[in-house]
C-alpha cells in the first residue's frame, strides 16, 4: 500500500474516488485532493466511505502503480541499477517496490515518475471502466465507404479510420487533391491505385504508403474494391472525412 507522506504532521494516502482523488489521513479525517491540491476536508463521521472500500481501492492502486514503474522501465530497456541512478534510489528499494515487499511513499514516486519520463498524476491513475470499444457506423458516398475508428478529439490530433473503395470511385488526374499534413495507409485487401504528382503507383495488400498531402493526389481500387486502414491527421480529416 501506499506509505505514508508528512503533509504537515498528518499521513496521507491516496486512492481515487469517480473523478477525485481522496486521502486517507491519520487521525481520523478525510481529504479530497484534484491534482494534488487541497479542495475541500470532511469530516470522518460523514465522508461516507467505508475504511474497508477505502483499503480495497488503495490496494488496487498500489498494484497498478508497481505494474507501471516495472513496465516502464523495461520498455526503455534499463536495469534496477539504470533506473535507480536516475531517481536517486538503491536498486534494493526499486526492487522490493516492484515486488510489493515495500510500502511506496509519495516522496518517492516523484522522482520515479520523473526518471521515467511520465507524471505522478499519470502513474496513480486507476485503471477505468470505461467502454474501450469503438463500434463505428458506415458512412458511404461516391464508390467509397468509410468507418471512423477512433474517437473525437483523439491523441495525437490523428483519426484513424477504414475506406473501402470501389470501382464506382473515379479519380481526375487533371484535378487532384492538395491540403496541409500528411497520410498514411495500409491496405488490408484488393489493390489501391495511388495519384501522387505525375506519378501512379500501385499498392498491393500487406504494404503502406506514406506521403505528403502538399503533393496532389488521389487513390482508386484497381480491379474490384479495395479497403484501406487510413490515419489523417487534422487537416487530412476535414479533407477525406466528409462533415
Amino acid at each position: 500500500m501506499f506509505g505514508a507522506v508528512g503533509m504537515g504532521a498528518v499521513g496521507v494516502r491516496a486512492v481515487r474516488v469517480g473523478a477525485v482523488r481522496v486521502c486517507a489521513v491519520r487521525m481520523g479525517a478525510v481529504v479530497v485532493l484534484r491534482a494534488w491540491r487541497v479542495c475541500h476536508v470532511l469530516d470522518g463521521s460523514a465522508a461516507m466511505l467505508s475504511a474497508h472500500t477505502l483499503l480495497r481501492m488503495e490496494q488496487e492502486i498500489d498494484a497498478v502503480v508497481r505494474q507501471r514503474i516495472r513496465g516502464l522501465r523495461l520498455a526503455k530497456g534499463w536495469t534496477l541499477d539504470s533506473l535507480a541512478a536516475r531517481c536517486f534510489l538503491s536498486p534494493s528499494t526499486l526492487s522490493r517496490i516492484e515486488t510489493g515487499h515495500r510500502r511506496v511513499a509519495l516522496d518517492q514516486l516523484v522522482p520515479i515518475a520523473r526518471a521515467l519520463g511520465t507524471s505522478l498524476d499519470q502513474l496513480v491513475e486507476p485503471v477505468g471502466d470505461d467502454d474501450v470499444v469503438i463500434r463505428p457506423d458506415p458512412h458511404s458516398w461516391a464508390g467509397m465507404t468509410m468507418w471512423k475508428l477512433s474517437r473525437d478529439g483523439a491523441p495525437g490530433g490523428v483519426t484513424v479510420a477504414k475506406m473501402r473503395y470501389t470501382p464506382e470511385h473515379r479519380v481526375d488526374p487533371d484535378n487532384l487533391g492538395v491540403h496541409p499534413g500528411r497520410e498514411w495507409f495500409t491496405v488490408i485487401s484488393g489493390t489501391i491505385r495511388l495519384y501522387l504528382g505525375d506519378r501512379v503507383i500501385l499498392v498491393p495488400p500487406g504494404q503502406a504508403a506514406e506521403f505528403s498531402t502538399m503533393v496532389p493526389h488521389g487513390m482508386t481500387a484497381v480491379d474490384g474494391p479495395a479497403e484501406i486502414v487510413s490515419i489523417f491527421d487534422h487537416d487530412g480529416e476535414r479533407a477525406h472525412i466528409p462533415g
